[in-house]
């Protein structure tokens, strides 16, 4: 199946996918398993940015909800409560750079949205824990992010009984695709949700299966940053998993990755650069070869 050119419209912002992109995260929250990505005022939060966007990031990710295996429990009044502020401030010194907000609830996104104007929504439970977010995603057209999971982060370790995890994962994204789509969602941004409810094992399963994501015709999304899959094997911490990390995201490019979910943008963009290049290299090696057929 061809997969035809996506243009993520976000606001007044446009953003052509063909070409690989880098979202960095931020976290508003002390829970998060990588301590570099923690900000817990607004100063620390403007200060990452700027050298975010230094670095070249096409996209900053938000989260006040830690989903790392066995993370506490965030009321909605305290999400909103710490991402008003840092969000507020983020949109009016940098307004050109495209957001995105990690949660699973449309409450959460309505208020907002209403105050700060359109953002990407990163729903890590692709609408399962929230039934209102499909409607008000589609009020809004709001692009949106759909990931695979099962449970809760207090659950999702004990339910990684699958048979075959990579044809459960596609399917799973297949239907909640169509589901999103059909009830009028034109933006949609698929994620396999590495780390969710998902063993190393089978987390290295699916990153080899990277390209049998392309049936489902939708730009891919790529969380892989300092997680398990990459320092446990390596018996290290995540402090050190950058350049594993590094390595991993440009397999992930040449097997059609369209999002780099990252910690370490300047990195991330000196990959896709690397990508970049090799793959005009490529292109050109074989239209020289084929001339000479």
């Amino acid at each position: 199946m061809k997969v035809t050119p996506f243009i993520l419209i976000c606001g007044g912002h446009r953003l052509l996918l063909n070409v690989p992109r880098v979202m960095g995260i931020i976290n508003i929250t002390a829970d998060s398993f990588y301590a570099e990505s923690r900000c817990t005022g607004e100063y620390e939060a403007l200060q990452r940015v700027e050298q975010m966007v230094r670095n070249g990031t096409d996209i900053v990710d938000i989260g006040a909800y830690s989903t790392r295996p066995d993370a506490s429990e965030v009321g909605a009044k305290e999400e909103k409560a710490r991402l008003a502020p840092i969000f507020k401030a983020i949109t009016r010194n940098f307004p050109n750079l495209i957001l995105s907000v990690d949660t699973f609830r449309a409450g959460v996104v309505k208020y907002l949205y209403e105050r700060y104007g359109a953002f990407i929504v990163n729903d890590v439970t692709a609408g399962a824990a929230d039934r209102r977010m499909i409607s008000f995603v589609v009020s809004t057209g709001l692009p949106y992010i759909i990931m695979h999971t099962r449970g809760t982060p207090q659950t999702m370790q004990q339910l990684t009984d699958y048979k075959d995890v990579v044809g459960e994962v596609i399917a799973y994204l297949r239907k909640k695709l169509m589901e999103v789509q059909a009830a009028g969602i034109q933006q949609v941004i698929i994620d396999p949700g590495f780390g969710f409810a998902k063993t190393v094992e089978q987390n290295h399963l699916l990153f080899n299966h990277l390209k049998d994501f392309k049936t489902l015709n939708a730009p891919l999304m790529i969380g892989i940053s300092r997680k398990s899959m990459i320092y446990k094997p390596l018996k290290i911490t995540p402090n050190e998993a950058l350049n594993a990390t590094s390595a991993l995201h440009l397999q992930a490019l040449l097997n059609g990755a369209s999002i780099l979910r990252v910690h370490d943008v300047a990195e991330a963009v000196q990959v896709v650069k690397l990508y970049q290049y090799l793959s005009t290299n490529i292109i050109a090696r074989n239209e020289a070869n084929a001339n000479l057929r």
